[in-house]
């Protein structure tokens, strides 16, 4: 009996092993699905935790910028009380970056949050624009610091007159910039960074945010309902971004096999 008892224990933790949650986000717009990330398991335990007490339930998509990002979850908007108090350390991972439909943690500033903590409930999904591959590489930064090496050459004191009518217009000045771009490269500067392919895939058909690679936890993805970050990413917005009309979201966790979800969603574990 004990020997059966056991081997049941073991039955039953190797199917719970082989499951995992998919997080439905409802709203008025429509239903998003969404996996969360093994890699980052502390942003993962705290959304489920939320999103199984409930505390999720009834908070809003309280900031909205088009092209950028959709932002909820503050369950202390919803209270006369601070009720999360707390942090999550960072779980920033090379492998997870900003596509659309990515999750991740909304957190404060480097300068009162150098360690890049999260915060403890709030987070966004990424909507972002698809980037050429130029605009992708460019090192911008790269690109003005040597053209202001050259434009100290008086064979350049032609283009250094243009730079000046342009200097209250940055799209020209841009233009200008990236028509020196072979002659900053010949004076040794790297006007081009390097990014892994995966990345610069995704960022050209899909979209993203790439700017904030590195800088906060990506620790999820949208794998349904992708089009309803769109409708709500296009509402009418107000004062510090948030919409005009409340936009609130309830939360469903369902336990599913592995498997269903790989064949359903195209979402491959990592092994």
């Amino acid at each position: 009996m004990k020997r059966f008892s056991l081997i049941l224990i073991i039955f039953l933790q190797s199917c719970a092993m082989n499951k995992d949650v998919i997080i439905t986000i409802s709203t008025s717009y429509g239903d998003m699905k969404a996996i969360l990330y093994e890699e980052t398991p502390l942003h993962k335990e705290n959304f489920i935790k939320l999103s199984e007490s409930g505390d999720f339930d009834s908070t809003i998509f309280h900031r909205i910028i088009e092209n950028f990002m959709i932002q909820g979850g503050d369950v202390n908007l919803i209270h006369d009380e601070e009720v999360i108090d707390y942090t999550i350390p960072a779980e920033i991972k090379p492998n997870l970056f900003h596509r659309k439909g990515e999750i991740a943690a909304a957190r404060m500033g480097d300068n009162v949050n150098p360690e890049k903590e999260s915060s403890g409930c709030q987070f966004y999904i990424v909507q972002g624009k698809v980037y050429s591959v130029d605009e992708l590489t460019l090192d911008i930064n790269a690109l003005y610091g040597g053209v202001r090496t050259l434009l100290q050459d008086e064979k350049y004191s032609d283009v250094r007159e243009k730079f000046i009518a342009a200097q209250s217009n940055p799209a020209e000045t841009q233009k200008l910039a990236m028509s020196l771009r072979d002659d900053v490269e010949k004076i040794g500067v790297k006007t081009s960074r390097d990014i892994p392919e995966e990345r610069v895939k995704a960022y050209t058909t899909v979209g993203g945010v790439p700017h904030l690679d590195g800088e906060y936890t990506v620790f999820g993805r949208i794998v349904e309902g992708m089009d309803i970050i769109d409708k709500i990413a296009s509402v009418q917005t107000g004062q510090a971004d948030k919409p005009v009309e409340d936009i609130p979201m309830t939360f469903k966790v369902d336990r599913i096999r592995k498997e269903e979800i790989t064949k359903k969603y195209g979402y491959n574990y990592p092994e």
